[in-house]
C-alpha cells in the first residue's frame, strides 16, 4: 500500500481519495475547503494544511483540480508539488484541461527526474463514488504501469492513451462526441413529442437501431426509459452543465489551435453556453433538454 498525497477534495476528488484509503492506502489530502478535508479525515485518511504538507513523505501525489491555472500553480509554484516531492514520487494529475498545460508541467516534472501522468476522468461523480471511472491516461509507458494499480482503485478502465497531454486530448474529445450527441438526442425526443411519438417507443426503436448511443441509453434526457439517468431525478447533476461547457471550450481551443474543423463540436459548445448563460450551470449537463423545449 502506497503514502500518497491528495490535492483538490472536491465533488470527484474527494470520493476518489475516500476510494484510495478503503483500499488501504494512506491519503493525505488538501483543499482549500476544510470542510473536505475534514470529511476524508472522518473516513480514515488524514488532512493536509498545505500542499507541501500533503506532498511530505508521498510516494505518490494526486491532483484533480479545476482548471490549467490551478494545474499550473500548484505543480509549478514556490510551494507547489514540484517543489515538494522528493526524488522518485510519482504524480497523477486527473484534472480535466488543456493539452499545452499539460505538457508544460509534465515537461516540467521530467526536468527534476520526476515521473508524471496526465488521467482525466469520465464517469460523474457517481463514477467516483463506484470506483467505477474510465482513466484516459498520457505518459510514458513506466510512469503508467506503476499507477495503474492506485487507478484501478478508482476506477474500471485505464486505458494509456500515449504520450504526455494524450491523456486529456482523449477527454476533450470523448467529450465533445457527448456534448453534441446529448443535444441531437434531445432534440429527437422534442421533436418525436410534437409528432405525436410517444418517447418510450421512440427509446425502444432508436435504443435497438441506428440511433443507439450513450447519450439515449445510459443517460437519456426524457424521464422514464432510463430510470437510473439524472432526467429522472429533476436533473440533480452527475456531471454540470458548466462542466460539459468547460470541455467543449477546451474542445474548440484545441481545434482552433491546430486548425481541426469541428463544425458540430462548435455548435454544442454554442448551445452549451446559451444554456448556462440562463442560470443553470449546475444543473445536469442531460438538462439542455429543458433549454431546448423552451428555445
Amino acid at each position: 500500500m502506497a503514502t500518497i498525497g491528495f490535492i483538490g477534495l472536491g465533488n470527484m476528488g474527494l470520493p476518489m481519495a475516500q476510494n484510495l484509503v478503503k483500499s488501504g492506502h494512506a491519503v493525505a489530502g488538501f483543499d482549500l475547503s476544510e470542510y473536505a478535508a475534514e470529511r476524508l479525515a472522518a473516513g480514515g485518511g488524514t488532512r493536509a494544511n498545505s500542499v507541501p504538507d500533503a506532498c511530505k513523505d508521498a510516494e505518490i501525489v494526486i491532483t484533480m483540480l479545476p482548471a490549467g491555472e490551478q494545474v499550473r500553480e500548484v505543480y509549478l509554484g514556490a510551494q507547489g508539488v514540484l517543489a515538494a516531492v522528493a526524488a522518485g514520487t510519482l504524480l497523477i494529475d486527473s484534472s480535466t484541461i488543456d493539452v499545452d498545460t499539460a505538457r508544460q508541467v509534465a515537461q516540467a516534472a521530467e526536468s527534476r527526474g520526476l515521473a508524471m501522468i496526465d488521467a482525466p476522468v469520465s464517469g460523474g461523480v457517481s463514477g467516483a463514488q463506484a470506483a467505477s471511472l474510465t482513466f484516459m491516461v498520457g505518459g510514458p509507458d513506466e510512469a503508467f504501469e506503476r499507477a495503474r494499480p492506485v487507478l484501478e482503485k478508482m476506477g474500471k478502465t485505464i486505458v494509456h492513451a500515449g504520450g504526455a497531454g494524450n491523456g486529456q486530448a482523449a477527454k476533450i474529445c470523448n467529450n465533445m462526441i457527448l456534448g453534441a450527441s446529448m443535444i441531437v438526442v434531445s432534440e429527437a425526443f422534442l421533436l418525436a413529442e410534437k409528432l405525436g411519438l410517444d418517447a418510450e417507443k421512440l427509446y425502444e426503436i432508436s435504443s435497438r437501431s441506428s440511433g443507439q448511443c450513450w447519450s439515449l441509453t445510459s443517460y437519456c434526457p426524457v424521464p422514464g426509459p432510463v430510470p437510473t439517468s439524472p432526467a429522472n431525478r429533476d436533473y440533480k447533476a452527475g456531471f454540470t452543465a458548466a462542466m460539459m461547457l468547460k470541455d467543449l471550450n477546451l474542445a474548440q481551443a484545441a481545434a482552433r489551435a491546430t486548425r481541426a474543423t469541428t463544425p458540430l463540436g462548435a455548435g454544442a459548445a454554442a448551445v452549451y453556453e446559451r444554456f448556462v448563460d440562463s442560470g443553470a450551470g449546475s444543473v445536469d449537463f442531460s438538462g439542455i433538454i429543458r433549454y431546448l423545449r423552451g428555445a
